[in-house]
């Protein structure tokens, strides 16, 4: 089953670009990664998605359902976490998380109790107070006590320290096992390989590559690094190559033998051949598409 569809989705500020085209799928029980750096459309896909903004042009469904025809139903069922949180002044947190449960019209109290106790979050303490870490743990609580069938997760780990970053991804594997399906919009690549089984690339707005993490992976592209004295500028096929006093680290996607051949010509004392990180791909498909 389709959880999220779109078809030509497009958004234009006034002349000024949003999103363009986009033709996206995310199945149920899937973790869905959305990668690209800030600016290139993550955000405003989202927006339009929830209904929050509306399309310039082209349909987006959750659920089976158009959003800008049915946004209250759809969102009963959906977790948003924004990337900045912003809440009233002056309330505490437990009064924070109530409102939101209220505004559901649903008891979510002892989810609430379960989440805050693993995000070290404090209930009693005054909105205010909180530092920005903290401030997203309470919209964590917020997107995730209802235990919706949908979570939508823009750059949702920014402020978070490493060990809060681990519990948060291991709350979002086990409500994905559950059967909830998450799409997950990130610049940080590492969190989209170790967590999203399928990915889609966007830049100025338009998807550039889609595909499972493991295809967007695969390239013909080695990562070369030779300890060494050896020449590389006749060599074609490398790229990203960054080179200290004898030592040498590029990608390399020409012929091998012509690798081996200038190599023999030089004095290598090491050698080294891995596959690129998702990282280093991602570089590839804007490189390619450029």
């Amino acid at each position: 089953m389709e959880i999220i569809k779109t078809t030509k989705l497009t958004k234009y500020y006034g002349k000024a670009r949003g999103i363009i085209d986009l033709d996206l799928t995310v199945r149920q029980g899937e973790f869905f990664g959305f990668i690209g750096p800030n600016g290139t459309g993550k955000s405003t896909t989202i927006r339009t998605l929830l209904g929050l903004i509306a399309p310039s042009s082209g349909s987006a469904m959750i659920f089976g359902k158009e959003v800008t025809k049915e946004r209250e139903t759809i969102l009963q069922d959906v977790g948003y976490l924004p990337s900045e949180a912003l809440f009233y002044q002056g309330m505490k947190v437990k009064d924070v998380l109530k409102l939101s449960t209220d505004l559901r019209k649903a008891d979510c109290a002892a989810e609430a109790k379960s989440l805050c106790e693993r995000l070290q979050l404090d209930e009693s303490r005054r909105i205010d107070e909180l530092s920005f870490g903290n401030r997203k743990k309470v919209a964590i609580v917020c997107a995730l006590q209802h235990r919706p069938k949908l979570l939508v997760l823009d750059e949702p780990t920014g402020g978070l320290d490493p060990l809060m970053q681990k519990e948060f991804f291991d709350i979002l594997r086990e409500r994905n096992k559950d059967g909830a399906a998450i799409l997950l919009s990130s610049h940080v690549l590492s969190e989209i390989q170790r967590n999203c089984t399928r990915a889609a690339i966007i830049r100025d707005g338009r998807i550039i590559a889609c595909n499972s993490v493991d295809e967007l992976s695969k390239t013909s592209a080695k990562r070369i690094t030779v300890h060494g004295t050896v020449n590389l500028e006749r060599l074609n096929g490398v790229r990203d190559r960054k080179d200290s006093e004898n030592s040498h680290s590029f990608l390399y996607s020409g012929d091998m033998n012509s690798l081996l051949r200038v190599l023999s010509a030089g004095q290598v004392d090491d050698l080294t051949v891995t596959e690129p990180d998702l990282e280093e791909i991602f570089l590839h498909y804007y490189e390619k598409e450029g």
